[in-house]
């Protein structure tokens, strides 16, 4: 062994301790049956050499600090899609982002057979606007190629200066050759919760992303919406493409709707990995129906909340099955400024289901289906009350056709509203039909 490998080895060992103590955060007891035993002391030869070889050889000169980031980089990634490295700027733009404000292009992603795969576009920025879907894997940027680059590496060429453009090469399933779809870069500002009156007495709660504000956006929500309407019949509550985000918020949004019982529960290898959230009194609706929508780009966070809500009985879940990303992710900063974001455990739905790689499935299967108005208007059936002579119904009420026209106004834009839904969200329109439904037999039920 040469001076080099000898120094090396000694530096490499410091560096795996330091690490370990780094993350250590637990007795040594949990963790005896990796601390206890030897040091693989034939492995690390085996590293040292591959690390001469390539400062000695390798055909551009690397630096011993690019070499130990490339290598701490490829043992977190090599552990799940989620586990990175995060160098001072990754982890700067990490904070940020949590926060509700970054730059880049709006989409969540994660690497699949080498590629990048779109988990979700984020509502109002460039990728939705420029046309990309969940479920597509992107496999060019510009002119590089994808596959063989790391996720962070993906992540950078894809950032750059707000009002520059980048090629995307989107392979889509239902297409018969990879798509060329060009993306503006802006500075991504994102309003986690939306909403919106869609019929009298029913509201809409949005939620794009999970963030440390939207607890509290969402309970001033659901105060504007029963402002606007006297109190409120039943929400959808739309979490469809939402990747995620601050596990916090999740539970905050959960309780929002449940009086009481577990939210979620997380479990790793450690104690400090294991946590228990639970719901305190008192729910924003009391008791008014819920209807939640999910879909394929419903991740993490969202997940939490479907799987909680459905548990407990408390809304009715609709749409398509979830992502499946039901792992936690730490992020554990490191004393250089650097940080690491590292899977320590897996979330729990209350009644103990595991959401990894499952997803949630809803209770009514409802696909996104393009539903397009008849070309030809219908032609109008004669009924009873149009008939010459026709006799009263001997209750009073009116059978004449003469109507204010005030009335037929209103009823042709009712109208008008329905149909631009049916049109524009199916899933949407049908989570509406049911919410008055469920009003309409709980109203029944207390005759």
């Amino acid at each position: 062994m040469n001076v080099f490998t000898r120094n090396f080895l000694i530096l490499l060992v410091g560096l795996i301790l330091g690490v370990t103590l780094a993350l250590g955060r637990v007795g040594m007891a949990e963790r005896s049956e990796t601390l206890n035993g030897p040091l693989p002391l034939q492995d690390l030869r085996v590293f040292s050499e591959v690390f001469e070889k390539i400062k000695n050889d390798y055909v551009k000169a690397r630096t011993d600090q690019e070499l130990i980031e490339y290598a701490i980089g490829g043992m977190l990634s090599s552990l799940d899609p989620h586990s990175a490295y995060l160098n001072k700027e990754d982890f700067s733009e990490l904070q940020v982002g949590t926060s509700g404000q970054f730059g880049g292009l709006g989409i969540e992603i994660t690497m699949e057979d080498g590629f990048v795969k779109v988990v979700t576009p984020i509502d109002d920025t460039p990728a939705q606007r420029a046309g990309l879907q969940a479920g597509d894997l992107i496999i060019r940027l510009d002119d590089k190629a994808v596959k063989g680059m790391s996720l962070s590496d993906s992540v950078k060429v894809m950032r750059g200066e707000p009002g520059t453009d980048i090629e995307l090469t989107v392979v889509r399933e239902g297409e018969d050759k990879p798509l060329k779809i060009t993306v503006t870069r802006a500075i991504i500002r994102v309003k986690s919760v939306k909403f919106r009156t869609l019929d009298e007495g029913y509201g809409y709660l949005r939620v794009t992303q999970f963030q440390s504000r939207t607890g509290s956006n969402l309970a001033d929500a659901i105060s504007k919406l029963k402002d606007e309407n006297d109190g409120l019949k039943g929400v959808v509550l739309d979490l469809r493409n939402n990747p995620g985000g601050v596990l916090n918020a999740a539970v905050e949004v959960s309780d929002a709707f449940i009086d009481k019982g577990m939210i979620v529960y997380t479990e790793g290898r450690t104690s400090d990995s294991d946590n228990k959230f639970h719901a305190t009194p008192g729910d924003l609706l009391k008791g008014a129906p819920v209807v939640v929508l999910i879909n394929g780009g419903s991740a993490s966070a969202s997940e939490i909340v479907a799987g909680a809500l459905q548990d407990h009985k408390r809304a009715v879940i609709m749409g398509t099955e979830s992502f499946g990303k039901g792992s936690v992710q730490t992020i554990l900063p490191m004393n250089n400024g650097t940080g690491v974001k590292l899977t320590t455990a897996l979330y729990y739905t209350p009644s103990g289901r595991s959401i990894q790689a499952d997803g949630i499935n809803p209770d009514i299967v409802v696909e996104s289906l393009k539903v397009n108005a008849p070309k030809t208007p219908a032609v109008k059936r004669i009924k009873e009350a149009d008939l010459s002579g026709r006799l009263d119904n001997g209750n009073g009420k009116d059978t004449s056709k003469s109507k204010d026209d005030k009335d037929d106004k209103d009823k042709d834009d009712k109208d008008k509203e329905k149909e631009n839904l049916v049109n524009k969200d199916f899933q949407l329109y049908e989570a509406l039909n049911l919410l008055k439904g469920m009003n309409i037999m709980h109203a029944r039920m207390e005759r």
